[in-house]
């Protein structure tokens, strides 16, 4: 039964964000693939910080968790790559969101430029 209050909580956040059934479907087929990529961009390190951002990224829950580990992410990959590359592979990442999540949880565009 524990399926009931999943599905009660995503259908009100559905209703909520205004996604249609095509879009929650893109979604779900797509945390998949934004997880595996997250994943990659890691590497493969030694760190117990990765390795702890190895598990939050692997058991995240939704589009929404993922999003939110994107920092954790940089500040990951930074610490061993470098900031340049972190910059370049969370973009990537970002990029695999678009369209995916409610307009609010977007990037906005920077006045920073690059």
């Amino acid at each position: 039964m524990s399926w009931i209050p999943s599905t009660l909580v995503t259908g009100l956040q559905n209703l909520f964000t205004g996604f249609d059934n095509a879009q929650v479907a893109r979604a779900e087929t797509a945390l998949e693939d934004i997880r595996e990529a997250m994943l990659n961009g890691l590497g493969v390190s030694s760190e117990v910080t990765a390795s702890k951002l190895e598990l939050r990224i692997t058991y995240a829950a939704d589009l929404q968790d993922l999003w939110y580990l994107r920092g954790d992410m940089m500040a990951a990959i930074a610490g061993v790559d470098g900031e340049a590359l972190a910059r370049q592979k969370v973009d990537q990442i970002s990029d695999m969101f678009k369209g995916l999540l409610p307009r609010a949880l977007t990037s906005r565009p920077s006045s920073l430029g690059d």
